[in-house]
């Protein structure tokens, strides 16, 4: 008793928080179901006859509430229950009853909810698309109707939802089955039928649903079913569905004039015929169409809207190629329109857009004349001095048309006009441009230029807003470009593209954009070399510089468009990669620029492949730089600008290092100088830096075998040379070309005494009398090594013998000066030892 109570408790709660808008439909639903579940559970073996009403109504109210909220399979087993708790209360009923009479009542009361029932349960069926369920449960139902007329509406309208429902889903069959039926019902019961107009419209649907099936197939069936909506009730939906089903089904101009008929007496709306002249012209019904739109204008003279059906009527005359009398027409409309019988503002609209159709039509065939007089009938609607967005643009139009015709001041004019009514416009500034181009006014066309690009910078243009192109703003910069090309104005073309180069987003355009850029860039720097104006050559490189790093930014970012493959990527590095290139070569006059683009070209060589040409290339572009930064750091700079430049230069190295090895590995390159190049310079870098880690950078190179004198010449050179200053590395070097000189089978005298002469050097400073002795003997071993090679050829050169004796003999004089007498002798005698071996200058020295 307590869970019964409970649940009617839940039930009435849930009914009343609903009223009040607390819970939703779906949370009530969900109520119902605890509740209708928690009486179900309740039940005794013989409930009494409240119960089971109760029961009756609670199930049938839950699955109408799934129903309601979608969830038609939840409705089921709740309105099977109501079913059964029926078929209880009738046995239950009979059971209890008094004569035929009790029964008769009781039937009644008990189909009541039994209809009700088979038609939520066809609800159901419908929205989970049972069909047939659906057929057998709507059948019963009119069975009962026998004694329920009352409800015959409520049927008919429940078939027509099933029909609309179903004719929404494009469940055609299905859906003329329920209309069909929903007709059929209403006429069942003439005291309680749904009434003319509802009738009318549930055949309005049933000859649609035909319509859209198949027109062909089912033609007859469309037709009498509007036919019959016609006759039930004059509708404006159902005369125009009729002429429309006859247009489909491709009936004779008789027909369709016959069913015009019907209607031509009635009191329709204006747009419901010009809606019907429409559908005539968009099937190609001229004449009728034509017959019609003259017999309208009588009934609506009186009518502001009037102007409707002239238009149409130009709009019939256009279509059919009868522009003579359409021009007439809108001559008249003209005329009317300064004698006080102006168009509605809507419709004058309606007129410019026809207007500006046939002229842009005439525009694309290039009969400009022809588009110039619609253009003209278009701007007659305006007053003198009226200042009009739309204005401006016709203007345009008309000046773009006068460009065509090479009438240059009327176009001027044209773009006055323009500049009038909205001088802030892009398409303006656009038909200034192209009229100083015309008249090869740079300086005008620059500024129009530079203007139009800070236009299409701005997001919130008018244009914008009218639903133009985002892309506008880079359209017409790309179409400034080509006109400033077809005219040879490359100063204005530079800068179309330079703002073309930042704002554009489609790849390939932009791309295009920045080569012809390059291209024009490179004509300007070889002009500008052959008259020798320097200034100017390095601002085009500037442009150029700023170029390559917009084409390098785009090729890095990771790119969305398809149309833009990896193959595409490729050929645009590749030639970026190939200019740069050669630009170097080209600016062999400007280390810095030189640099620069060496630079450049590795960085887009980085898109490519690493194929064993692009790894060569990077390798010799990365040498170059590096070349050239060492070269840059020798000149005079300030010791900040030398250390940057060395340290960028081995930064190059390093990584040319890297490509080196990989590279090596694809060939033999046993004449490729790179390893040398790669230590000199490293060496040089890391002396000039003063890098603590040369001595164990040179570790590594002692201890090559291969390594030539003229390498070690160059290091012992290198070590010495400002701001360097590494002695020690100098002898050592030297020594080792030394070596190297003596173990060659014939020793060449000249690089010889050039090694030994750069050694005595650094090993015996001039003016130092208080040597150690070691030094001293170390240095005495070198003569000794000069005179041995002298003695043994006569090709040592002459110079250096003297050379020789005159540094032996000064370093006796500088021991004599100190009270080293046997050092003294011992060096004079020395440097007489190589006064025997020279040739003419001999006896001078004797």
């Amino acid at each position: 008793v307590q869970v019964e109570e409970g649940a009617v408790s839940l039930w009435n709660w849930a009914v009343a928080k609903h009223t009040g808008a607390v819970v939703n439909d779906e949370q009530k639903a969900k109520l119902r179901f605890v509740a209708c579940r928690l009486i179900g559970l309740c039940e005794g073996t013989d409930p009494p006859e409240g119960t089971i009403r109760r029961q009756i109504l609670m199930s049938m109210k839950t699955g109408k509430g799934w129903i309601d909220v979608g969830k038609a399979d939840l409705a089921d087993g709740f309105l099977e229950n109501a079913m059964s708790n029926i078929e209880k209360l009738y046995a239950k009923l009979r059971k209890g009853s008094d004569g035929e009479a009790d029964i008769h009542e009781h039937r009644a009361d008990v189909e009541n909810n039994l209809f009700k029932v088979l038609s939520y349960q066809a609800e159901s069926a419908v929205a989970q698309g049972d069909f047939q369920k659906a057929v057998v449960c709507v059948q019963r139902c009119k069975d009962i109707l026998m004694t329920l007329p009352k409800e015959t509406c409520y049927l008919s309208i429940l078939c027509y939802n099933f029909g609309v429902e179903t004719y929404e889903s494009k469940r055609y069959e299905e859906s003329s089955f329920w209309l069909s039926q929903s007709y059929d019902i209403g006429k069942m019961d003439v005291k309680y039928s749904i009434g003319k107009e509802m009738q009318a419209k549930v055949l309005r649907l049933l000859a649609t649903t035909y319509f859209e099936w198949d027109c062909t197939l089912h033609l007859d069936k469309a037709l009498k079913a509007i036919n019959l909506a016609n006759q039930e009730n004059m509708h404006p939906a159902g005369l125009f569905l009729k002429v429309k089903i006859l247009l489909k089904s491709g009936a004779s101009d008789e027909d369709i004039n016959a069913a015009l008929a019907e209607f031509l007496h009635l009191e329709m709306s204006l747009d419901f015929y010009l809606n019907t002249a429409k559908l005539l012209l968009e099937h190609g019904r001229e004449s009728v169409g034509l017959d019609f739109l003259k017999s309208v204008p009588e009934r609506f003279e009186s009518s502001p809207d009037l102007g409707k059906i002239t238009l149409l009527h130009i709009e019939f005359l256009l279509q059919n190629k009868r522009e003579l009398l359409a021009k007439q027409k809108i001559e008249e409309i003209i005329i009317g329109h300064y004698t006080g019988k102006q168009l509605l503002p809507e419709t004058l609209n309606q007129l410019h857009i026809i207007l500006w159709d046939r002229a842009a039509k005439h525009y694309e065939e290039k009969n400009y004349s022809e588009a110039l007089h619609w253009y003209n009938y278009s701007v007659s609607f305006y007053t003198p001095r009226q200042i009009d967005q739309n204005l401006a643009k016709l203007q345009r139009n008309m000046a773009s048309c006068y460009f065509h015709l090479k009438q240059v001041d009327k176009a001027k004019e044209a773009v006055r006009e323009a500049e009038r009514c909205d001088p802030n416009n892009i398409f303006t500034k656009f038909s200034v441009y192209k009229i100083a181009v015309m008249e090869n006014d740079t300086n005008k066309a620059v500024e129009a230029v530079v203007e139009m690009g800070k236009l299409a910078e701005k997001t919130s243009q008018r244009e914008d807003k009218l639903g133009v192109d985002k892309n506008t703003g880079t359209n017409l910069l790309s179409l400034a470009a080509q006109i400033a090309l077809e005219n040879d104005q490359q100063i204005v073309a530079i800068r179309a593209l330079e703002y073309l180069s930042e704002h554009l987003q489609d790849c390939q355009q932009l791309f295009a954009a920045l080569k012809c850029l390059v291209r024009l860039m490179l004509s300007k720097i070889v002009a500008e070399k052959e008259e020798k104006r320097l200034g100017n050559v390095f601002e085009h490189t500037n442009v150029l510089n700023t170029t390559f790093s917009a084409a390098h930014k785009r090729l890095a970012e990771s790119f969305t468009e398809q149309k833009f493959s990896g193959d595409m990527r490729i050929l645009e590095a590749h030639w970026f990669r190939k200019v740069a290139w050669n630009l170097a070569v080209q600016f062999k006059d400007s280390p810095e620029k030189m640099r620069e683009f060496f630079v450049l070209s590795f960085k887009f060589s980085q898109f490519c492949p690493s194929d064993k040409a692009v790894l060569i290339a990077q390798k010799t572009c990365l040498l170059m730089a590096a070349a050239v930064a060492l070269e840059m750091g020798r000149q005079q700079v300030t010791p900040s600008e030398q250390t940057e430049l060395f340290s960028q230069a081995l930064q190059h190295l390093q990584t040319c290092k890297e490509i080196w090895k990989v590279l090596k590995l694809t060939g033999d390159f046993a004449k490729d100088p790179t390893d040398t190049l790669l230590l000199l310079y490293e060496f040089e870098a890391r002396s000039k830096l003063n890098d603590p880690s040369l001595h164990n950078f040179m570790e590594s190179v002692w201890e090559q075998p291969q390594i030539e004198t003229k390498t070690l010449e160059i290091i012992a050179s290198l070590a010495m040379e400002s701001p360097a200053r590494y002695p020690v590395l100098c002898k050592k070097a030297l020594k080792s070309a030394l070596n190297l000189h003596r173990k060659q089978t014939v020793i060449d005298a000249v690089k010889f005494s050039k090694c030994l002469h750069s050694l005595i050097n650094i090993s015996l400073p001039t003016g130092l009398t208080d040597l150690e002795t070691c030094v001293l003997q170390e240095v005495w071993d070198y003569f000794e090594d000069a005179l041995s090679v002298v003695s043994s050829t006569n090709a040592y050169p002459e110079m250096e013998i003297l050379w020789l004796m005159t540094r032996a003999w000064n370093t006796g004089i500088f021991q004599y000066t100190v009270g080293k007498y046997k050092e003294a002798e011992q060096w004079c005698g020395l440097g007489m030892r190589f006064l025997n071996h020279l040739g003419s200058l001999k006896k001078s020295y004797e």
